[in-house]
This record gives structure tokens, C-alpha cells and sequence, in this order.
């Protein structure tokens, strides 16, 4: 029987290897680009999870291993929930632990079980071809296709060299061999234009912020306060250089939808990173902007062969804005 066992868990893992599609995230850290993909991640993990799916398969009280099917997880009713469907689900899992993969492969095959009741009722019912259900099934497929075209069309983008990677550890110095962790405190303060200058001024001759948060108190200005520890790389991308010139106890004023953004920079720290440990983050995330640049350029190319044509009262605004991505008539 372990001999059984065993031959089980290596197809089950083979199974679940040849069935999981790469996704994509998005996240606004600078290393973490919209178009960072998470299948390494999702490879990474594919033993792990294998083996997990593979406990789940041989693992049910009172079934006799040399019955079930090596892609089977489970039956719902004769249906079956196999192997490569909860690999997939499983790959969505972000932070999970080794330890925590057998009982997250449990608790996912429970989920599906749920589903595929809900989906039988469903069909029974013939709830795919109410008009609301046809629409949301025709965009899933229409979101996956374009998304998997996308991500095929990244996967052209070439690796950066180690001097690329090195002119980028060098160019960037507030994110690495000058790296700071800063305590900021922040006041957003309502205010019309007119009064922007004067708040500058009044910050600017100020000779700590409590003289300052005593102006807007007098002056019955609305503001709300928030103090926040942030790493070099949790910042804006913008506004990284502007930090990394101010001094401890420096203050600087940000423009702001409803007035100003007061940001006092009341202490900090340094933490460099060296070359080595910034390596992997700085490849991936060249490599994230030339798959990024990629898509952008291919989305362009399309548009300028297509015939696109915007009717109605669309027609207009779309034709106008859309006249640097490429050719568009009216309807």
C-alpha cells in the first residue's frame, strides 16, 4: 500500500504541475509593478501544493486509495472536483506557509464542494441563460483571454543584465546605499488657493510645528494630523528625492485636493542595502517595467491597426481622447 501511496502523489503532482495558468497582481511599491507576475511564486510552490492535494486525495476515511482516480479530489453528486482545479485555487493563496498547505488544501476542496452544489442547482435551474448571468460568464471569458494574451506577450521581455542591474543600484541612492527609514508626521489642512502662501510663509518662520498647529488652531483652519513610520521604498516615487534631501525636524509643503499636506520629517535613520541584497528586487522589477512597456507598446499597435468606432454619445469624448492611441471614427 505506501508503494500505491507513493505512485499516487508523484502523478498527482504531475497532474497538478501541467494544470495551473499564470496570474497577475498589483500592488503600488516600486518593486511590486502592476505587471510583476506571480508564477515563480505560484512554481515555487507547486511541489508544496501537490503534495498537499495529493494528502487530500488519498487521505478520505474509508476509501480505499486503489479506487480513486489519480486526478480526483473529490465527487459532488458524480461530479468531480479534480486535482488541477484545487492546485488553482490553492496557487491564489498569498503568504502561505509550508506548515499551513495540507489543512488550506482541505478547507479549499470544502469551498469546492460548496461551488459545485451551488453550480448543480444552478444548472438544474438553468440559471445560464438569464440575460445577467449570460453577460457576467461572456466578460470572465473575455478577461481571461485578454489577460492570458497580455501575459504572453510579457513573457518576451528579456532578463537585465548584471550591469544593468548595477547602473540601477547606483542611479538610485536614496533606495539603496543611502537608504533611510523616516518618522513623518503628517497635516492635511483645508484651505482655499489664496491661502496656500500664506500657510508656506507661516510653516517656513515657524521655529517648531507645535508654533504651526498653534497658527491653524487661531486661525480656525480644519486640519487632521497622522504620524507614520515608512522605509525608503514605502514612499511616493515622486516625492523619494524631496526625502532624501530634508534633515530631522525639516518640514515641507505638498499641494493638496482640499488645501495643503503639511509633512514634518521628525527623525530618521539610516539603513543601507548593499548590492547583493537589493539584486533580486531591482531584476524583477526592471524586468516588471519591460514587461509593463511591452503590453503598453503591443495595446498601441493594436489600436493603430484596428477600426475602432465609437457611436452615439461616445462618439465625441472617445474620438478626442483616444486620438493619441490611435485611429478612431465616428458612428
Amino acid at each position: 500500500m505506501p508503494a500505491r501511496v507513493r505512485e499516487l502523489e508523484s502523478r498527482a503532482c504531475g497532474a497538478a504541475a501541467r494544470g495551473m495558468p499564470a496570474s497577475t497582481r498589483t500592488h503600488e511599491d516600486p518593486f511590486m509593478n502592476p505587471m510583476t507576475p506571480c508564477a515563480p511564486a505560484a512554481r515555487h510552490w507547486l511541489p508544496l501544493l501537490a503534495m498537499a492535494a495529493a494528502v487530500v486525495l488519498v487521505g478520505g476515511c474509508g476509501v480505499k486509495r486503489d479506487r480513486v482516480p489519480s486526478q480526483t479530489a473529490a465527487k459532488v453528486n458524480g461530479d468531480e472536483i479534480t486535482l488541477p482545479q484545487l492546485n488553482f485555487v490553492l496557487q491564489q493563496q498569498r503568504g502561505l506557509r509550508p506548515e499551513q498547505a495540507e489543512s488550506a488544501a482541505h478547507q479549499i476542496l470544502e469551498r469546492l464542494v460548496d461551488q459545485q452544489l451551488a453550480v448543480q442547482k444552478a444548472d438544474e435551474e438553468k440559471l445560464e441563460r438569464l440575460p445577467g448571468v449570460v453577460q457576467a460568464l461572456d466578460a470572465a471569458r473575455r478577461e481571461v483571454l485578454a489577460r492570458a494574451y497580455l501575459e504572453k506577450t510579457a513573457e518576451r521581455a528579456a532578463k537585465p543584465t548584471p550591469e544593468e542591474v548595477h547602473k540601477y543600484y547606483e542611479d538610485k541612492p536614496a533606495l539603496f546605499a543611502d537608504r533611510r527609514v523616516y518618522n513623518i508626521q503628517e497635516i492635511l489642512v483645508e484651505a482655499r488657493p489664496e491661502q496656500v502662501p500664506v500657510l508656506r510663509d507661516k510653516l517656513a518662520a515657524s521655529k517648531a510645528i507645535g508654533e504651526f498647529i498653534d497658527y491653524l488652531k487661531a486661525g480656525e483652519f480644519r486640519f487632521a494630523g497622522n504620524q507614520a513610520v515608512r522605509a525608503a521604498e514605502q514612499l511616493p516615487w515622486a516625492s523619494l528625492e524631496a526625502f532624501a534631501r530634508m534633515k530631522d525636524g525639516q518640514a515641507m509643503v505638498v499641494p493638496a485636493p482640499n488645501g495643503v499636506q503639511v509633512v514634518v520629517l521628525a527623525g530618521s535613520r539610516s539603513q543601507p542595502v548593499t548590492e547583493e541584497q537589493a539584486r533580486p528586487a531591482i531584476e524583477q522589477y526592471i524586468l516588471n517595467e519591460r514587461k509593463r512597456k511591452l503590453v503598453e507598446d503591443d495595446v498601441k499597435a493594436l489600436r493603430a491597426a484596428a477600426k475602432i468606432q465609437y457611436v452615439g454619445k461616445f462618439a465625441q469624448p472617445a474620438a478626442s481622447s483616444a486620438s493619441s492611441a490611435g485611429p478612431a471614427s465616428k458612428g
